[in-house]
């Protein structure tokens, strides 16, 4: 076999492992990054060599190559050196080294510096032989300063790593008078990926639009990275932290997006900008010089530029950038739209545009997102919420992320769905309905059995049939009366429900149950009906009770108190002082005046009332002796208690009607027990029915009363304005003085 493959490899990265796929092949070695994508191609004749060690609980092999840089990529388990090793030998002519790591834990020892690495070694006292400690690749080196003979050594962070390492510190002796110091800061410096304005600047492009980060910013390309530089902050770029290029058209067809995807991401502060977006107008253009000799363009570059360059200023930096970068342009993918790309959605809060590539999605600009054919796990076409005239497009990846594009024009499918096929993408739907009738089959969703029945959908059914039959009912009104014949819960208790129904069942079990469920609905109808008629007779014998009985016109009035008769020789003078005053105002007036009369003056008015008394006494006597009987109050509440009495009293139960809980649960046969069920059930029913019928019964008591209280004040008004009928005033208001003599 001329290759190895593990496709749950790790790359160290500084700091972090980064999961990926490693083939080893005849020729190369390749790892691909399932994160972003990037692609490492390692040739073998470049390969200096190749060492098995270990790295993080597993085995890893560390590729050393000729330039000085150093690649480990792991995840190994112990068995498989053997078969690394003689693929090593075989086809890259080299031996598979194995390093050992000392544990002792020594703080002391020697830095050799290995290409780009920085090994510490350990010196045994018994042999002359070295341990390796550790190592620090200089790549992940971002700054590095000294004190006195101190050295500190800062290193680039990664966000996805969980603990980074921020600074080692190393103390450097001064032997022989030679500034040690000093030159290991030279070496750590001239292998760190450190960004230093080495050689000239290119070219400059002044005051480019940016979308991300926001603002617009001078551009300088230098032969190793790139430099923003704006009115607050600045940025420089690596040119080899830049992975893939695109150019978009934007969908005004005047415009046009230039856009750089970044490994790792330019930061400020804690904001990280995986993208770098520039817009460009297509009418403007641009003549620039490049700060590059001939000798350069052709052998640097292959002759992909020239000494001036003109044109459309985004055709000019798009050349320029591939030339410097060695990276391809991607386009926007012909077999989706020729005319126009680009589809109109909204992703998350904010509006864009999607673009459908050759190898994968992408979306501009809040937030940008990439997405690659290889990442996606599912595609499913959704309905809109509330809306028919578009619908959203989720895309679910291997890291089990859905991104959903939504508000998509429904024109935009039919060539959404035709470029999702082609590219051979899985779609699958969940609980969606289709958008386009034509392929209704393709949106179902599979997850649904639709041949298994529902039982509740088939109840409902059932029994909204049974109500347009029978007619709308409150069944919460229905009298329970367990003594007639025919009752629906009377049935329900009866001691040969069970016997019936389980006859019925046997005999109609040939017909499906169709003869129990006519039984059934026909009782239900006569039922209702009886209900109905026994609530129109209780409603009209409550209307008749309700009506007040009249006031004997023969007997006696009560005499009024020395106060009010005091008042309605005052009253008009009263009002005269209060204008427009309400009658309770007048009367608590009256009473306040009435307090401050003194007793000489109020001595007239009692003695009024003292004779009136005597004269209601003798009368009333007389009323009594002819027949008339002043006793309707205690007669009124003696009927309510005897009413009270009858309605708390049981009803006679005929025996046999009613099973007794020993008999239901000592019942074996599974009809006894579904039959115990029922009346538990239908003892339940009763207990709702009968506390619906006591909260109706409350509120039509509150409102009669309301309105009696009503009629009282209304009827108060009327006489207190008449000095001939004042007794309504005399049972509202009342004073200290008054009562007491009544009494």
């Amino acid at each position: 076999m001329d290759f190895l493959e593990y496709s749950e490899a790790v790359k160290e990265d500084r700091g972090d492992l980064t999961s990926g796929r490693l083939k080893l092949s005849n020729n190369q070695v390749i790892f691909k990054n399932h994160k972003t994508g990037k692609i490492d191609n390692l040739g073998n004749n470049d390969i200096e060599k190749i060492t098995w060690q270990k790295m993080a609980g597993a085995y890893c092999i560390r590729i050393m190559m000729k330039n000085g840089q150093i690649y480990r990529y792991g995840g190994f388990k112990e068995k498989e050196k053997e078969n690394i090793e003689k693929f090593v030998s075989k086809f890259y002519s080299m031996p598979l080294e194995t390093q050992d790591f000392s544990l002792k834990g020594w703080n002391w020892g020697t830095a050799n510096f290995e290409g780009s690495v920085l090994n510490f070694d350990l010196m045994s006292k018994k042999s002359e032989k070295s341990e390796k400690a550790f190592e620090i690749p200089l790549s992940n080196v971002s700054h590095c300063t000294s004190a006195k003979n101190e050295v500190t050594v800062e290193f680039h962070q990664n966000d996805d790593a969980p603990v980074s390492l921020m600074e080692m510190r190393f103390h450097i002796p001064t032997v022989d008078g030679t500034d040690s110091v000093q030159l290991f800061i030279e070496q750590v410096l001239s292998n760190a990926s450190i960004i230093r304005e080495t050689g000239e600047c290119i070219v400059v492009f002044k005051e480019l639009q940016c979308l991300t980060p926001r603002g617009r910013y001078d551009i300088k390309m230098y032969p190793t990275f790139i430099q923003l530089h704006g009115k607050t902050f600045d940025y420089k770029i690596p040119l080899s932290s830049v992975l893939r290029l695109f150019q978009l058209p934007h969908k005004d067809s005047r415009q046009v997006f230039f856009v750089l995807s970044l490994d790792p991401p330019i930061k400020q502060g804690q904001t990280r900008y995986h993208f770098l977006i520039l817009l460009f107008n297509k009418e403007e253009n641009i003549s620039v010089n490049l700060g590059l000799s001939d000798k350069e363009i052709k052998e640097k570059y292959d002759g992909k530029l020239n000494k001036t360059m003109s044109g459309s200023t985004y055709e000019v930096i798009s050349k320029i950038m591939r030339a410097m970068i060695q990276r391809k342009i991607t386009l926007p993918d012909q077999t989706f739209s020729k005319d126009m790309p680009a589809i109109s959605c909204s992703y998350r809060a904010s509006n864009g545009l999607m673009y459908p590539l050759e190898r994968g999605f992408i979306y501009l600009h809040k937030p940008p997102v990439h997405i690659r054919f290889d990442e996606i796990t599912s595609i499913n076409f959704a309905r809109s919420g509330g809306s028919t005239r578009s619908f959203d497009f989720e895309i679910e990846t291997k890291s089990s992320i859905v991104h959903t594009f939504s508000s998509i024009d429904k024109e935009e499918y039919s060539k959404l769905y035709d470029f999702v096929t082609n590219k051979k993408l899985r779609v699958k739907n969940r609980g969606t309905e289709p958008v386009e009738s034509k392929i209704d089959d393709e949106l179902i969703d599979s997850d649904i059995d639709d041949d298994e029945p529902d039982a509740y959908l088939q109840r409902v059914r059932e029994e909204g049939r049974i109500r347009e039959e029978g007619g709308d009912s409150d069944e919460s009104d229905e009298s329970f009366n367990p003594g007639q014949e025919d009752d629906e819960v009377a049935e329900e208790f009866d001691s040969n429900a069970s016997s019936s129904s389980s006859d019925d069942s046997n005999d109609d079990a040939g017909d499906g149950g169709s003869g129990s469920e006519k039984k059934h609905r026909k009782h239900h109808r006569e039922s209702k009906k009886k209900s109905k008629k026994s609530k129109d007779e209780t409603k009209s014998s409550s209307r008749k009770k309700s009506k007040k009985s009249k006031k004997d016109e023969n007997k006696p009035k009560r005499p009024q108190s020395a106060f009010f008769l005091w008042m309605n020789e005052n009253r008009e003078q009263i009002k005269k002082q209060l204008p427009g005053a309400s009658l309770t105002e007048i009367t608590k007036k009256a009473g306040d005046l009435w307090k401050d009369l003194s007793k000489e003056e109020k001595s007239k008015y009692e003695e009024m009332y003292a004779k009136a008394k005597k004269q209601y006494e003798k009368e009333l006597s007389e009323y009594k002796a002819s027949g008339g009987n002043d006793n309707e109050d205690d007669r009124k509440k003696s009927s309510k208690k005897s009413e009270q009495k009858k309605s708390t009293t049981k009803s006679p139960i005929k025996s046999g009607q009613f099973k007794s809980k020993e008999y239901i649960s000592s019942a074996s046969s599974s009809s006894d027990e579904d039959d115990g069920k029922d009346q538990n059930r239908s003892r339940d029913d009763y207990s709702d029915r009968v506390d619906d019928r006591n909260e109706k019964k409350k509120l039509s008591t509150k409102k009669s009363n309301n309105k009696k209280a009503d009629n009282k004040k209304l009827k108060a008004k009327k006489d207190a304005s008449s000095s001939d009928q004042n007794d309504s005033d005399e049972e509202i208001l009342s004073t200290p003085e008054s009562s007491s003599e009544s009494d």
